[in-house]
């Protein structure tokens, strides 16, 4: 069994509190041992020449008689009722001084602190697409702002690291397009010349189908490069418009995929890039057609989320949803078919989300298929 331990900051008020409450105690019993010494040594305040009695009497009124009598007391009697009275008192005065301890030693504790909180507030807020957060720590050169420093100095090397990637997707796309487009149009002229030569003319529509899928690929890359950079282009944006103007685009091919679909569009704008948004709208229709099992495609927008497409299809194991975000991810693993894409759309509907400063998530639907939510500031 796992023993559960105490967090840091708790562990540090403890180990503070208990040095003060020990130097309290200390000093506590130095005093309890100087008065007790200082009582055997003088006496107590007894008369002179006295051993058996104080000149200050104690009072006690009988009920008896209702007259007053006189008792003395002895100096052994003094001197044990004043070390328990300086004892009770000391032990009630150290009680107070643990509890003002321990309060000092958590407000201490969370001071020394603070700095930490500091660091991990900035790498929470950092993630792939937001590397341009520093801590930048002020105060003396110790232990903290080393920490600091170290870590800001990690994030300037991650920062380039993923500024280098980027550049070199985009550049890789960019040089492959080219090639790309050369060949389909050799392929399509190779068509038009062969004639009746059904095994050669097979070859190359085949031929087409992986450029086509090819320049896809290509695309998608771009325009992960794109949104991964961040925006430089926004604007005010009519959700309900532009999705309804992207289903009016799509309607020939839920048609032929037979696919039903079922509008719920409610008044929303948001600020972004009208161009990427667009996109984005676009793969979640295409991913819900393509996924399909001939059944329907539900498309909400309102509020929050801003955006939601359901579609009926296969089941969709509850931990592998999320997955379906990162890059070529698919639940099939057959890419050959004439329908499937290359497993960048829900990609892109993730990176395009998180450019416009929001989130996507996805959720297996009951009886089969999936639901994505797309939430917008």
């Amino acid at each position: 069994m796992k023993r559960k331990r105490f967090s840091v900051k708790t562990r540090l008020s403890l180990l503070i509190g208990t040095l003060l409450l020990f130097s309290g105690a200390l000093l506590l019993t130095t005093n309890y041992l100087l008065v007790r010494g200082a009582l055997l040594e003088d006496g107590g305040p007894a008369a002179a020449g006295s051993s058996n009695a104080t000149d200050a009497p104690q009072t006690h009124e009988d009920s008896a008689n209702a007259q007053s009598v006189v008792r003395p007391m002895t100096i052994e009697q003094y001197r044990s009722d004043v070390l328990r009275t300086l004892l009770i008192q000391s032990g009630i005065a150290l009680a107070g001084a643990g509890a003002i301890a321990l309060l000092l030693g958590r407000l201490a504790a969370a001071g020394m602190l603070r700095p930490v909180h500091q660091v991990v507030a900035t790498a929470r807020k950092l993630s792939a697409d937001n590397l341009d957060q520093r801590i930048h720590l002020p105060g003396p050169k110790d232990e903290l702002t080393e920490l600091a420093d170290t870590f800001d100095e990690m994030l300037d090397r991650l920062a380039r690291s993923f500024d280098s990637q980027r550049r070199f997707v985009a550049n890789a796309s960019h040089e492959l397009r080219t090639p790309l487009a050369t060949q389909r149009t050799m392929v399509e002229v190779a068509l038009v010349k062969l004639g009746k030569d059904r095994a050669t003319r097979e070859l190359c529509e085949k031929l087409l189908v992986v450029n086509a899928r090819s320049e896809d690929l290509i695309e998608g890359l771009l325009v992960l490069a794109s949104t991964d950079s961040g925006l430089e282009h926004l604007e005010d944006v009519p959700l309900d418009r532009l999705v309804s103007q992207v289903l009016v685009a799509t309607g020939p091919a839920l048609a032929q995929a037979g696919v039903r679909l079922h509008p719920d569009i409610a008044r929303r704008t948001v600020r972004g890039d009208p161009v990427l948004l667009e996109r984005l709208v676009t793969n979640l229709l295409d991913n819900a057609i393509k996924y399909n099992n001939g059944g329907t495609v539900e498309v909400r927008v309102g509020g929050s989320p801003a955006i939601e497409v359901a579609n009926t299809g296969c089941l969709v194991p509850a931990d592998r949803a999320e997955t379906l975000f990162e890059p070529f991810v698919r639940l099939d693993r057959d890419r050959s078919g004439p329908n499937r894409g290359v497993g960048l759309g829900l990609s892109i509907v993730a990176s395009i989300a998180h450019a416009h400063s929001g989130s996507v998530r996805a959720k297996p639907r009951d009886g089969g298929g999936l639901v994505v939510s797309v939430t917008l500031p």
